[in-house]
């Protein structure tokens, strides 16, 4: 079989692709369904794009390499076509749009899109080789038990990363990347819980609060998560993509506060109140209960000298404690690193020097920021490489 574009990967950035590449695509994907990241996300209804979407949003070894196609298709472009769809959303915090009812309205969306621009779509269908004859593509496929080959001008690897493997992730992207000659960024897991070999913070299963924390010398004001293996909550997620093994991390438990002349202040209306109950007003109680020991967060207020205060404020706004690792690919929400930006053009998301073969989406050395910000890179990384193999 013969086709202009072949795009491997039915998810959010193959997608896009499919509906903007013109004529004779086909897309493939291993999975029963398309989109089924997109159906997860979100708490089922995918946080689609972020209002404040911008090139620093983003992670990247050339950081300047994403502003090409995030600036030709932007998170309004996408906002209109989801209004031309009819589709409901809301904005949640930091400029978070999500859909109404159901993430699976967005791919119904894209299939739509698809389906208006004629490409065709296989699911259930695994790769088994890819070459180039010099000519074209050669790719082997097996199609529900069925091998077929299937020929075409152009090879679009939308396959993604390594995140979530239990979703059939396999960085297959990185593989054809190296067969093609091309640099792969070592791959690592991002937006991720970080885990601690001793479970420490087991006491405090469940516990969230407000927090600040700074790894890579990047910080993040969200929530804070305690679990039974280590910490998440977004603050943690954000900071993750920023850390590396053996790297300590910093929390500070009460941002935005100052928080010595606060307790200054309790120590003269509250003399006689432990210091405990005082922090309470700022921190859940189990999390004070907790930190009381290694704290010394004994005494009453009157009890409390200028430099004792100052010392606990320090402890408590710098947290310095280092992680064992994290979650990994099991429950990574992305997958940082990959096709290494150098070998690509920013412009069509093509292979400098394989023509035709182009990468798209997560399994590109960009990742974004929790909040709709890898979406919004999926849809403007397959706008451009569509429009690229249509116009060309």
């Amino acid at each position: 079989m013969k086709v202009q574009t072949l795009i491997i990967g039915a998810g959010a950035a193959g997608m896009m692709c499919a509906a903007h590449a013109g004529a004779g695509v086909l897309v493939v994907d291993h999975a029963r369904a398309a989109g089924e990241k997109i159906r997860i996300s979100g708490g089922g209804r995918c946080n689609f794009t972020n209002l404040h979407c911008a090139p620093d949003n983003f992670i990247s070894q050339n950081r300047h390499f994403a502003k090409s196609a995030l600036g030709r298709y932007t998170q309004w472009d996408f906002i209109s076509l989801v209004d031309a769809h009819g589709i409901a959303w809301h904005e949640k915090t930091l400029g978070q749009l999500f859909c109404d009812t159901s993430a699976k309205d967005i791919i119904t969306m894209l299939r739509a899109e698809m389906d208006n621009a004629g490409a065709q779509l296989w699911l259930q269908t695994k790769v088994e080789s890819i070459r180039h004859d010099g000519v074209d593509f050669v790719v082997s496929l097996m199609r529900q038990d069925r091998a077929v080959t299937v020929t075409a001008r152009n090879l679009v690897m939308a396959s993604g990363g390594k995140s979530i493997p239990k979703m059939g992730a396999t960085g297959l992207a990185y593989q054809v990347a190296a067969d093609f000659g091309l640099r792969v960024v070592m791959p690592r897991p991002g937006l991720v819980p970080l885990t601690f070999a001793d479970e420490r913070f087991k006491p405090l299963a469940g516990v969230a609060a407000p927090a600040r924390v700074t790894a890579g010398n990047t910080s993040f004001n969200e929530a804070l998560l305690f679990t039974h293996r280590g910490l998440s909550g977004p603050a943690v997620l954000q900071a993750s993509s920023y850390w590396h093994e053996g790297e300590a991390i910093s929390i500070d438990l009460i941002p935005g506060t100052d928080l010595l002349t606060r307790l200054q202040q309790h120590r003269s209306s509250d003399p006689r109140k432990a210091l405990t109950t005082i922090m309470s007003l700022y921190l859940p109680g189990r999390l004070v209960d907790y930190l009381a020991e290694g704290f010394a967060l004994t005494g009453t207020m009157a009890d409390q000298s200028d430099v004792r205060l100052t010392a606990i404020c320090a402890a408590l706004q710098d947290w310095q404690i280092t992680p064992s690792g994290s979650e990994g690919y099991r429950t990574a929400e992305v997958t940082i690193g990959g096709i290494d930006t150098a070998a690509l053009s920013s412009q069509t998301m093509a292979a400098k020097t394989c023509p035709g073969l182009y990468f798209i989406g997560e399994c590109v050395d960009v990742t974004g920021w929790l909040g709709g910000f890898n979406f919004q890179w999926a849809w403007s990384s397959g706008w451009a490489a569509g429009q690229a193999i249509r116009q060309a």
